[in-house]
Parts: structure tokens; sequence; C-alpha cells
């Protein structure tokens, strides 16, 4: 492997074609403001760089990147890339990943709108993102330990599994199929409209209006804060361990739940039924358990 350190580039397409290269301590920025510095390489790898030019690494084929940072000015810096790992670094440009397979992304701080979109193979551990669009159109995504702040996140993504999560975002999960969120937090308004295969498991959800026109929805063991005129439309089968503000007009299914401010019935489609549901030891709602009884009321 050829190693390249503590050298500053900023030409147009600087180490192009590379192949087999550990660059450490370098600086990829200034005046000539050149861009697509590893543009076509293979097996890259870059220890504390800094980036400051546009599109960085494109089209490229086996990536390490670790204790770095990619600027703001650092715009679309991951693109048509396959077999990525990134740890312990800031990736700040907008579009900073897209139509990208094989990626895990690790210890990171990411700040970068539209990230994300149509990558195939996705592992996200320990990191935090703030972004708009976030994974659109994504697919067989595995999330860890991940803390998400921003807008219209997950749309249209395809087979993912997200654990232990705190999720703060609007319009999360729309359109999105075979999905699986168990132990986190997902809080925003008008959570997974039109998703289908959508299970949350032990999942506490905050926010207006959730859930609704949704296929083969399944809720096990979740709290839900704040959530009113949940489940419109939906195909729904849920155990809730707190009370629900409102209901309105599930499609389908069966709701379990303590209690229910009001329930809202002005379609005649709407056969959901809801139940309201005892409370065993750990004031946990017995249809949680296998035995799922409660009192039928609409």
């Amino acid at each position: 492997m050829r190693i390249i350190e503590n050298e500053t580039f900023d030409m147009e397409r600087a180490l192009y074609g590379s192949e087999d290269v550990l660059v450490k301590s370098c600086s990829f920025d200034g005046p000539s403001d050149g861009e697509s510095a590893f543009k076509e390489c293979s097996d890259i790898a870059a220890e504390n760089c800094f980036f400051n030019l546009r599109y960085p690494f494109w089209h490229d084929h086996g990536l390490k990147i670790s204790g770095s940072e990619m600027t703001e000015l650092c715009r679309a810096s991951l693109w048509y890339s396959d077999h990525i790992e990134i740890t312990d670094t800031k990736l700040h440009g907008i579009k900073a990943l897209r139509e990208c397979s094989d990626v895990v992304i690790r210890d990171c701080d990411i700040i970068s709108p539209e990230f994300g979109w149509s990558v195939r193979g996705i592992r996200m551990e320990d990191s935090t993102a703030v972004s708009e669009y976030f994974m659109m159109r994504s697919e067989n995504l595995t999330f860890r330990g991940v803390t998400f702040k921003g807008k219209y996140s997950f749309q249209y993504i395809k087979n993912a599994v997200f654990e232990n999560c705190t999720f703060d975002t609007k319009d999360a999960f729309w359109h999105g199929e075979n999905i699986t969120v168990k132990n986190s937090t997902v809080k925003g308004e008008y959570l997974a409209w039109y998703s289908d295969g959508l299970t949350l498991e032990n999942c506490k959800i905050i926010g207006t209006q959730p859930l609704c026109y949704c296929k083969n929805l399944k809720l096990i063991g979740c709290e839900m804060i704040d959530t009113d005129l949940c489940f419109e439309k939906s195909e729904v089968e849920a155990c809730i361990t707190t009370p629900v503000d409102s209901i309105k007009n599930p499609l389908s299914g069966k709701i379990y739940v303590p209690s229910v401010g009001e329930i809202i019935r002005d379609d005649a489609k709407s056969k959901g039924e809801i139940f309201i549901c005892g409370q065993s030891e750990g004031n946990v709602p017995v249809c949680c358990g296998q035995s799922k009884q409660g009192r039928a009321i609409a």
C-alpha cells in the first residue's frame, strides 16, 4: 500500500484512478478548488484527513475513512461507491451519501440534508444525524444506537431494522415496507402513513396523527404519548401500554389499550375493534401477554 502523509491537495482529480493508497493527515483544500479527488479509485484508506472540496469519493470500490472531517463545502462526498466503512468522522456536506452499497457508519456525526438516498445495504451504529429526506428510497438498513433529528426521514425505504434509536422527525417511514423498530423513541407528526409491514416493539411513540393508511401494522407493548387521531384507515394489530388521546376509523384488526380519550367512527368502512385491557404486574396490559383479554368497546 502506498502511503501519502501530511500533504495538501487542491487540484482537479488530485488522485484520480488511484489503487491501494493510504492518505494520513492530509488536507483536500486550497485556492485551486479542484473537485473529485478520489474519483474511480479502489482500496483507499483515509485517516485523520480534512475534506473541504466537492465530490471527493465517486465511483470508488473499497473505502475506509476514519477520524476525518468533511465540511459543509464538501458537497456530495460519496456517490456511486461500494464497500465503504466510515468511523469517527464528521459528514457535514449536503447529499453526503447516495447510490452506494455495502456501507458501515459507526461513531459519526452527520449534518447533511438529503443524506443516504438510494443506498443498498447500510449499517449505522452509535451515530448522530441531522438531515431532511434522510435515507430516502434506501434498502436493507440496520440502525443501532442512532439519534436523528430532522424532517421527512426514511421515506420509501424497504427492509429495515432499527434498535435502541431516538428519532425526532416529521413524516418518518412514509410508504416504507417491511420495517421493524425495537426499543426506540419516535417523536413527530404523521408517523408512517401509507407504510406496509411496519412493526413497532417496546417503543415510545409521540406526536399527532400517527400510523394512518397503514397495511400490516403491528404494535407490541408500545407507549403512545400525545397521540390523537391514530390509526385512521389502517390495518392494525396493536397492544398499547398507555392511554391514547383519540383513535379514528381503524380499517381492520384489533387494538388493545388501557383507555381512549375519544373514539371517532364516521366512516362505515371502519371495522377495526378496540378493547380496553386490564393491567397486570408492572402496569403492563393483560393483552401484551399471551391471553389478549379485554373489554370490547367499539
